[in-house]
């Protein structure tokens, strides 16, 4: 059977594309030439009411389904994910704009992972017996319902996979939002699903921006709401389904250090804080954009990430050979370039890097800033975009108190030789996702989440099942009933 890549309509629900030009028209950009490559409409309020009903509709039946052909569906699914990871990983390219030599191993090989990760634990979905002398009680886990997903733009492919993997292990539907700026990809991940054996109506895809997902979160028959996106985004969906206490995952922004002590092997560390700041062309929420180096080692840091720089290709993203892409958007170019203004304005020194190039797309070359202060704006605010500021430190002590002094807690780095540093630095730290002599691993066995302002709750691992059921619990008694009267 042949294998269409492109989606043949706006939206995926009850099983099959559904079309309705009523809605507003989002032109679907190819950051890297500016071209539109595809246009999808908004969900109308039809289209919301369709996708909503046949998810309820199918929710019911899958909760009755065994969970070990559940996680049959899945398996299947992430095996034909897998089988399609070039096709996949184009569209992906196409879609955001990231290097194909970064989509082949980054993005649906990451989304396979979850869906068989979570296709292998469904059978074990299991409550427990709790022995009460002569009685006794016993636990349920039961899912929740109706899931609403909200995707970002950086990774389409693996965000739908992240939140469908779970949910429907558990027993739920989904209906997925995917971010307005890449909104094909999970449109191919659903059709993919369904191609697995996954019942009709379970996981739904509906374009849109800000109104459908506000009407989604808002919805009396959605029981869960999981974003990934930002802090401002994540505090109005937040609020709104808090208003009917809506069960909700948030995975929002971050501003994360990453600390370099001096008895660190040099290569890797430069090497981990490329793979921390000019990944996906920064456009990373897990990002250490905060790279702090020890005082003994900050100047040969800087050198030699500079030397290294010089080794981003930039060219077709389609090209294998390229390494280093386009930003997603205009928006998002205007947003960095105004970064860099603010930082050089502030006295930061831009060592290399940071200019637009003339070409058609958002391009730009990857920036190192040296001289960069806790009180700069670049310090304090998430760029999202290939920028990294190196912060100089004297001690231990010193730099955990400045890296703690964020309103962000997704993630932090530390590279150092000395092991027993390592842990104790990374104890101190008020970051829910961390590393130790690496940056930017997210393996699905491994839960990933934020604390403070970057989110609530965790996505993958076993985790992230806490997130999508719930637990009845069963009182039993053997004997006889004692009442006062």
């Amino acid at each position: 059977m042949s294998y269409d890549t492109q989606p043949k309509a706006s939206h995926f629900i009850d099983g099959a594309y559904v079309e309705d030009t009523a809605g507003t028209p989002i032109e679907v950009i190819y950051p890297a030439t500016g071209e539109v490559i595809a246009t999808v409409h908004a969900a109308t309020d039809a289209v919301i009411e369709q996708a909503l009903d046949s998810a309820r509709r199918a929710q019911a039946e899958w909760a009755a389904t065994s969970p070990r052909e559940r996680g049959r569906v899945l398996t299947r699914a992430a095996q034909i994910l897998r089988e399609r990871n070039r096709e996949m990983s184009e569209l992906e390219t196409r879609d955001t704009g990231k290097p194909l030599q970064e989509t082949l191993v980054a993005d649906a090989t990451s989304g396979a992972d979850a869906l068989e990760y979570f296709g292998g634990i469904a059978a074990g979905l299991t409550g427990e017996h709790i022995p009460l002398g002569e009685d006794w009680a016993y636990t349920v886990r039961e899912p929740l319902g109706v899931c609403v997903g909200i995707g970002a733009w950086n990774y389409p492919t693996q965000i739908a996979c992240w939140k469908a993997g779970p949910a429907l292990a558990c027993g739920n539907a989904m209906v997925f939002k995917p971010s307005e700026t890449t909104p094909l990809c999970t449109l191919k991940v659903a059709e993919i699903l369904v191609e697995a054996g996954l019942p009709a109506g379970l996981f739904n895809v509906v374009q849109g921006a800000g109104p459908v997902g506000a009407a989604l979160t808002t919805d009396p028959r959605v029981a869960k709401v999981s974003l990934t996106g930002s802090v401002p985004t994540g505090r109005k969906v937040y609020s709104a389904a808090a208003d009917s206490l809506k069960h909700v995952t948030m995975e929002l922004g971050g501003k994360s250090p990453l600390i370099v002590f001096d008895d660190a092997s040099l290569e890797d560390a430069v090497g981990g804080a490329i793979m921390a700041n000019f990944y996906s062309s920064g456009q990373i929420c897990t990002n250490g954009t905060r790279v702090f180096v020890q005082k003994g080692l900050r100047e040969r840091f800087v050198q030699r990430m500079a030397e290294r720089m010089k080794g981003a290709v930039i060219g077709d993203p389609l090209d294998e050979a390229t390494n280093f892409g386009p930003l997603v958007s205009a928006r998002q170019m205007e947003i960095v370039e105004g970064y860099l203004k603010t930082a050089q304005d502030e006295g930061a020194r831009c060592v290399t890097g940071g200019e637009r190039i003339d070409r058609p797309g958002y391009w730009m070359t990857p920036a190192l800033f040296d001289g960069v202060t806790d009180d700069m704006t670049m310090a304090r605010e998430e760029i999202f975009g290939p920028v990294l500021s190196v912060l100089e430190f004297d001690d231990e002590d010193e730099v955990v108190e400045r890296a703690n002094a964020t309103t962000f807690g997704l993630a932090a780095g530390v590279f150092t030789r000395d092991i027993s540093r390592a842990h104790r630095v990374i104890g101190r730290l008020e970051a829910g996702t961390c590393f130790i002599n690496s940056y930017n691993d997210a393996p699905v066995e491994m839960p990933f989440g934020g604390v403070k302002m970057s989110g609530v709750g965790r996505e993958n691992a076993k985790a992230a099942i806490e997130h999508y059921s719930q637990v009845k619990s069963v009182y039993v008694r053997m004997g006889a009933v004692e009442a006062p009267f």
